[in-house]
């Protein structure tokens, strides 16, 4: 199942997406999909809508240097416990919406990433149960201000700027994400190329390292880390992050 978050004739909604390739379209859930989904009997073709960021999170939980390869490039090597930082909500933003560009940065990078959605409140959650709390998945962009992040010697404002966060474009449940390949494009090249499958801490050993800490909300989002290849990105570039079985997030940069 595909579920999106979208907006037509002023009206913002969630659905499922369905359909064929040739003519999707969105079936409108009455409510929200954090529980038994109910649709309202409302459809409209996709071409009709625009698509939004999949959810908002009260928070962003992003795992650092969590493929070996990136953490080598970063000049380090994987932590042996997961390393973990926060992104605002602020940072989010959809399919298609622009990345800004600081003016007060000169390095800018992109970052793409699977990204786990949470569907129901936990905490102190066991990783045997970590599939209990998992609504879907979803690509992300860890955009990054990656002067700043040397700067400061924190990553809160490098990584907190409004637009940092891309997700999208819908959120895929149902799959299975131990072995996807993950890959970004910076104006159509691979720029990187992985797989989930080499993620040093796994998904379910993430959600009970930061149910251990902090309490999960339905909607709140984990970036699990991004492959190697990371780089900078300029403004009037694209950037298009794609995960097998859930899709592409595609999003231009502009000057802010």
């Amino acid at each position: 199942m595909r579920i999106a978050r979208y907006a037509h004739d002023g009206e913002v909604a969630f659905g499922v997406v369905e359909g064929t390739v040739d003519s999707p379209e969105i079936a409108e859930i009455a409510g929200h999909p954090f529980g038994p989904i109910e649709f309202s009997g409302v459809r409209h073709r996709l071409a009709d809508v625009r698509l939004l960021a999949p959810v908002l999170p009260s928070k962003v939980v992003a795992i650092g240097k969590n493929y070996a390869e990136h953490a080598v490039e970063m000049g380090g090597e994987a932590p042996e416990a997961p390393l973990i930082f926060l992104k605002p909500s602020t940072a989010v933003i959809g399919d298609g919406d622009p990345v800004a560009y600081p003016a007060s940065s000169s390095r800018v990078d992109y970052e793409g990433e699977l990204a786990v959605v949470i569907g129901r409140l936990c905490r102190d959650a066991p990783a045997s149960r970590a599939a209990d709390v998992i609504l879907g998945y979803t690509c992300a962009n860890d955009v990054t201000a990656r002067d700043q992040q040397a700067a400061d010697g924190q990553w809160s404002r490098a990584k907190g700027y409004d637009s940092f966060c891309p997700l999208g474009p819908w959120i895929a449940t149902g799959i299975d994400v131990a072995d996807l390949a993950v890959s970004t494009r910076l104006n159509g090249e691979v720029k990187q190329n992985g797989r989930t499958s080499q993620l040093v801490h796994k998904i379910p050993e993430l959600i009970a390292y930061i149910t251990a800490c902090m309490t999960l909300l339905p909607g709140d989002v984990i970036l699990t880390g991004t492959p190697a290849g990371v780089g900078p990105m300029q403004v009037g570039d694209e950037v298009a992050v794609e995960i097998e079985q859930i899709g592409r997030l595609r999003n231009p940069v502009v000057a802010r």
